[in-house]
């Protein structure tokens, strides 16, 4: 099973379900380490661990949503082996989308659902300007509006040193993608948006049902760009009761 791709933070060889989750821009597969805490226990919770953070720090980042599905193509395929789900927010739905996307193209193993939060649709152009080519100063300027970034760290001229590859990287990979209109995708989309998310409001949300033919549901939660932090239990009490829910299909097919 791959490790240097992929971290399993809830390792359960009976799980029912793997939810495979996508890092937000600057974030790591750490960000999701608590959710085995609120989701169902025969949930084994997977995550996606890129280039350029924690102890892959010394590897380039990658600033392209295309030549990250490549490499993950092969490093995840091990692991859909059962039955499973793909999560990504901001920057992760946009590399979960196109990951599900070359997964129905090569007719692998298709996920039971794609979940999206906190990005418009695919289809539809972003809300704001681009940052991720900025002079240094006004791109630190633009992380502190886009508030995901502590403040402790946006003034640590090292550390920012250290990570500014990485968040320029990323960034570039949520900022320049470009939908190609291909074949639509056959999976379920749930689809999470922020009441007060600037970057991604009601209707941007509301238009991933535009790019599948499977079934489609949204659920607004209460906070900004940022709500799968703010309201944590909430959102993962929402996703919890989807996951059951898909679980409970997925048994019934099989019985």
């Amino acid at each position: 099973m791959p490790d240097t791709w992929l971290q399993i933070h809830n390792q359960n060889d009976k799980a029912s379900m793997r939810l495979i989750c996508f890092p937000f821009a600057g974030g790591s597969a750490q960000a999701y380490r608590d959710w085995s805490n609120f989701l169902p226990k025969d949930i084994e919770l997977c995550a996606v661990q890129l280039p350029g953070r924690e102890m892959r720090q010394r590897e380039a980042p990658i600033d392209n949503t295309f030549d990250i599905v490549d490499a993950l193509m092969p490093e995840l395929t091990p692991v859909l082996d059962r039955p499973f789900a793909l999560f990504g927010h901001s920057m992760g739905a946009i590399i979960a989308f196109e990951f599900a996307r070359r997964l129905q193209q090569e007719g692998k193993s298709s996920p039971e659902a794609l979940i999206v939060s906190g990005r418009v649709a695919p289809h539809r152009p972003l809300t704001r300007a681009a940052i991720n080519h900025l002079p240094r100063e006004e791109f630190i300027d633009g992380l502190r509006q886009l508030n995901g970034t502590p403040a402790e760290v946006l003034e640590d001229n090292d550390l920012m040193s250290l990570i500014e590859p990485m968040l320029r990287a990323d960034l570039a990979v949520h900022e320049s993608y470009e939908y190609t209109d291909e074949s639509r995708l056959q999976n379920d989309i749930l689809a999470f948006g922020g009441l007060c998310d600037p970057e991604a409001g009601r209707e941007d949300v509301a238009a991933w049902r535009e790019v599948t033919d499977g079934s489609f549901d949204m659920q607004m939660m209460p906070g900004d760009h940022f709500f799968i932090r703010s309201a944590q239990v909430l959102f993962l009490r929402a996703l919890s009761i989807e996951l059951r829910e898909m679980m409970a299909r997925v048994t019934a097919l099989e019985s």
